[in-house]
Formats: structure tokens, C-alpha cells, sequence
């Protein structure tokens, strides 16, 4: 099984930083690059969503409420999301996630992966 750590969750004030990691680790799966990575948030009352990703290419993906402001990086299997500029509306429980597919067999079958990490606070004081 893959577990997913993240940590860099913090108390800060308006127009400050974060920055957030999270590694992977646990089965043989962990050490095989997944096909994506990314921070999904979700703010108390709202649904998760996408907050950046990036692909083991290390192609980028943002939500356009934080272009120019995060940015997402990665190291294998570990990713990264520097915070900057934050506003009160980041304030959310960052959520750390790798998928893709991956071959089973011979054949070439592919089965899809999702795991998900157990979520990291982030509190931004106006």
C-alpha cells in the first residue's frame, strides 16, 4: 500500500507563505514514478478541488485562483506547493494525491490508482 505524507501546514497572515511537501512511500509503487501529482484543497463548507498538478513529465496544472501565486514541483515521488501571496480564501485542508494507471500484466492491461494523503491545515489570517 502507498501512503502519501504531507507536512508545512501553518497559521499565517494574509500576503505571507507556505510552502507545503508531501513524499510518498510504503509498496514497490511508490518508488515507480506516478503519472501524476498534485494538491487538491478543501475549504470547510465546499468540495475538494483542484489546487495545482503535475504530471511526471513535470508539466504544471493550476487552478485559476492560484496562477501566478503557487507553484507546484516534484522530485520523483515527492511534490512540492510553494504558497505565496496567500488571501484568507486559501484557507483549506491541502490534500496531497497521486494517480494514474499502471500495467498488471504481459498484455499491457492497465488498472488505474488514486491514493490520497490525509490532509494538511492551512490557515490564512486577514
Amino acid at each position: 500500500q502507498v501512503q502519501l505524507v504531507e507536512s508545512g501546514g501553518d497559521l499565517v497572515q494574509a500576503g505571507g507563505s507556505l510552502r507545503l511537501s508531501c513524499a510518498a512511500s510504503g509498496s514497490r509503487q511508490s518508488r515507480q514514478m506516478f503519472d501524476y501529482m498534485g494538491w487538491y484543497r478543501q475549504a470547510p463548507g465546499k468540495l475538494r478541488e483542484l489546487a495545482a498538478k503535475i504530471d511526471k513529465g513535470g508539466i504544471p496544472t493550476y487552478a485559476d485562483a492560484v496562477k501566478g501565486r503557487f507553484t507546484i514541483s516534484r522530485d520523483k515521488n515527492s511534490v512540492y506547493l510553494q504558497m505565496n501571496n496567500l488571501k484568507p480564501e486559501d484557507t483549506a485542508v491541502y490534500y496531497c494525491n497521486a494517480a494514474g494507471d499502471r500495467v498488471v500484466n504481459v498484455e499491457g492491461a492497465k488498472v488505474s490508482y488514486d491514493y490520497w494523503g490525509q490532509g494538511t491545515h492551512v490557515t490564512v489570517s486577514s
